[in-house]
């Protein structure tokens, strides 16, 4: 991975965890296992999906309905 890519992702992650531990009252640890678990994780580290370049909002957006209904919806191009 690219080392621009991997400073985004650091700076984005902090922003999907405190969205999950607040609307799902979870820890730090569970939110972080969720995460980094997840195919939106996945698909965020591989720079081909560009979804680096959204923001944390949406991704955690997206993280939700895959933890709900285990599909993601990829945003159009805008």
């Amino acid at each position: 991975m690219d080392k621009s890519i991997s400073s985004v992702i650091a700076m984005i992650t902090p922003g999907i965890l405190n969205l999950l531990m607040e609307n799902r009252s979870l820890k730090l640890s569970e939110a972080s296992d969720l995460l980094y678990r997840s195919q939106v994780y996945k698909k965020l580290e591989n720079e081909k999906t560009k979804l680096w370049r959204l923001s944390y909002p949406l991704l955690y957006d997206m993280l939700e309905e895959e933890l709900n209904t285990g599909k993601i919806t990829f945003p159009e191009e805008q």
